[in-house]
């Protein structure tokens, strides 16, 4: 019910923008710029945890880009979704259209939150982006669908302060794919675990590790099984690593 007041509120009330202060505006042009994809590439945290598929983000975590992530996560501003979820299906797609032949669906399959999380902010984040990723990946002529899959199996310690060792030490089983993922994920050509942010990786790391062992893809690289990879909204600055190119004789 909140999540409902929430959203109705947000559009028919005078809102400013949620990134920069800009006035009468949910988003305003720049900082609808900074979530254009123009920035995206491909991060891996340091050190990489074990396991970590390739990930591709859409923008530098800094500046407009936190600000309209905290203010859609932590502060119920649920329109901006749709172009948080603009800003993820630029990452998908740079992420290439599929696995074996590019032949089948691309499955997004959202990192959960837990239970408590959700109850406290009315809404889940990351599924909600990814369902506003799906319909912008629809539109764009790739098939994609959202296969809300996995699960917290325990109760984990809140991520907040935590370094990169303890959070994978909280995360380590944690996550599970549920009783009939499979048929959520059946006919996929890419598996795509997506999250609004990447820090450390451990969380990503862990839910490839959940869908690798329910034997819902072949492994890392392309095989008889869907290709697993990840996207994101944002990741630091010093997350995204430059692609190394041949020299050209």
């Amino acid at each position: 019910m909140r999540g409902w007041w929430q959203e109705l509120a947000g559009l028919v009330l005078p809102v400013d923008c949620a990134g920069c202060g800009a006035l009468r505006v949910l988003v305003c042009a720049d900082c609808r710029d900074a979530l254009s994809g123009a920035g995206e590439g491909p991060v891996r945290p340091s050190p990489r945890p074990a396991g970590l598929p390739v990930v591709r983000a859409a923008a530098v975590y800094e500046g407009a880009v936190r600000s309209l992530l905290l203010a859609h996560k932590e502060r119920g501003a649920l329109p901006l979704a749709g172009v948080l979820g603009a800003a993820l299906a630029a990452a998908v797609l740079a992420g290439g259209r599929g696995g074996a032949g590019g032949a089948g669906d691309v499955v997004l399959v959202p990192v959960p939150s837990a239970r408590r999380q959700v109850r406290a902010r009315g809404h889940d984040p990351a599924r909600r982006i990814a369902l506003a990723a799906a319909g912008r990946l629809r539109r764009a002529g790739v098939p994609a669908r959202v296969a809300p899959v996995l699960g917290l199996r325990r109760a984990v310690a809140d991520q907040a302060g935590l370094g990169a060792r303890q959070r994978r030490e909280n995360l380590t089983g944690a996550l599970a794919v549920r009783r009939g993922g499979w048929r959520l994920t059946a006919g996929a050509a890419r598996i795509v675990l997506v999250d609004d942010l990447i820090t450390t990786g451990a969380t990503l790391a862990e839910a490839a590790r959940a869908v690798r062992a329910a034997g819902l893809v072949a492994g890392v690289a392309a095989g008889p099984g869907a290709v697993l990879r990840a996207a994101v909204v944002a990741a630091p600055a010093d997350s995204f690593r430059r692609i190394e190119r041949a020299p050209r004789h």
